[in-house]
């Protein structure tokens, strides 16, 4: 038989949640917290009687009972883990379960009780371990339990007495800091954690998107006037799939956009956003240029005009999303850099001393791939003369890092986690009414 407690609180109120007579065979192996993937309303399947006790701060538990708490790694009730985390965050404040782990956390820390604390946070952890490991290739899945996993650890820097932390407090949440207990270790835990979650959460965003960048970025034709217009010497290459089925742009524009309001929806930190779409803009620009590299019959004029037209959807995308400040328009520049050396007169000596100026995001090797690969589109322009590619040549022979071709798609920036305080105070929080849980009262 089990005999368990759950708390929802802060110093001055409190939820208390009791379950009676529960055999353990029936209970899960994680607090429930940490699979809130639905409305708590559809979370709890009650097949145990939930006894609701309000209970005052200053007395919540006889010495008895106290001494009996402990916050089990066994859940109070079954949970369905099967669907998406959308619909939890439905007129929600951001980072709510983890605002909620929070308030255990400081019921903890109001008892003093070392036990109780360790096997919180400890459960806590592995709890959010085993939801990332049985959702590992699911994008709001892992979007949801990132933020989430953000906003625990601000939690614990905001209240925890530190002065560096405290600076943008309100009196009301100075004194809601912990009193007991250092955090630092776990804190820690949680940083690292959230790394893992992120570069899997990298992984699923270029997983989705890179099938769709050579056909949308290189391929399809979408100005008007020159989609006719073949490359001498050069067949339009086979395809399995038909041309109204092809990824476009529009693909590559709505997949960002999709990326990008999953994230907000679920309360990821917006320099984090920043960060996420730098990331993938430099996968589109590495994965287009390498394919650049690798394919003459890409290497022409008109490419380079519907690069340059791609590239401005791009930025204009990042205008309309007001992320002008993440960095992601600079992680395109060698790919502008290149879409500009195919459209470039290519002949004199003050064309080569231009394009040796220009093209600084280029290493030498791929400003002379370009031009050795640059194929006319008609009979009209004339090929790259192999005098003037060694004239750039040997403009270029000084420059660092001249002998890189290929990008590494792999690449990934270093991510750091910001401290963003939380407006929100905790004696303030509400459980939405959509959740439907009347059953709770506030003393």
């Amino acid at each position: 038989m089990s005999h368990i407690f759950v708390f929802f609180c802060n110093f001055s109120k409190l939820f208390f949640l009791e379950a009676k007579h529960l055999e353990d065979s029936r209970l899960p192996n994680f607090f429930f917290l940490l699979r809130f993937t639905l409305p708590v309303s559809y979370l709890l399947e009650m097949v145990l009687e939930i006894k609701l006790f309000g209970v005052q701060s200053d007395a919540c538990l006889d010495s008895k009972k106290s001494s009996n708490f402990q916050l089990s790694p066994a859940g109070i009730v079954v949970l369905r883990s099967d669907l998406k985390p959308r619909g939890v965050v439905v007129n929600m404040i951001p980072g709510l379960p983890a605002h909620i782990l929070f308030m255990c956390v400081r019921y903890a820390d109001y008892l003093n009780d070392d036990d109780m604390l360790k096997s919180f946070m400890n459960m806590s952890i592995n709890g959010i371990k085993q939801v990332i490991k049985e959702h590992v290739e699911d994008f709001e899945m892992l979007s949801f339990w990132l933020s989430n996993t953000c906003h625990f650890l601000n939690c614990l820097k905001q209240y925890s007495g530190e002065e560096e932390f405290m600076k943008h407090n309100t009196a009301q949440q100075n004194k809601n800091s912990l009193k007991h207990f250092d955090l630092s270790e776990y804190r820690q835990v949680l940083s690292d954690l959230a790394i893992r979650i992120y570069h899997q959460f990298i992984i699923v965003m270029e997983n989705n998107i890179q099938p769709m960048i050579v056909p949308g970025m290189l391929e399809y034709e979408s100005l008007q006037g020159i989609s006719g217009l073949k490359p001498t010497g050069f067949r339009k290459r086979s395809s399995s799939i038909d041309d109204t089925d092809a990824y476009t742009m529009t693909s590559i524009l709505q997949q960002l956009s999709y990326f990008y309001s999953t994230m907000c929806h679920n309360g990821l930190d917006a320099e984090l956003v920043k960060h996420v779409m730098k990331q993938l803009f430099f996968l589109i620009a590495a994965v287009t240029l390498n394919s650049l590299f690798l394919r003459k019959d890409m290497c022409s004029c008109r490419k380079g005009m519907q690069i340059r037209c791609n590239i401005s959807y791009l930025e204009e995308w990042l205008k309309d999303k007001n992320l002008q400040g993440s960095s992601a328009k600079e992680t395109l520049e060698p790919l502008s850099q290149a879409a500009w050396l195919l459209q470039v007169k290519k002949t004199t000596d003050d064309d080569a001393r231009e394009i040796s100026e220009r093209c600084t995001a280029l290493s030498a090797v791929q400003t002379v791939k370009i031009l050795n690969s640059y194929t006319p589109i008609d009979d009209f322009e004339k090929r790259v003369s192999p005098s003037f590619v060694r004239k750039v040549q040997a403009m270029l022979n000084n420059r660092e890092n001249s002998s890189q071709l290929m990008l590494d798609t792999k690449y990934l920036f270093q991510v750091t986690f910001p401290f963003t305080p939380s407006p929100h105070a905790l004696e303030m929080i509400e459980i939405p009414s959509s959740f439907k849980l009347g059953f709770l009262t506030r003393i």
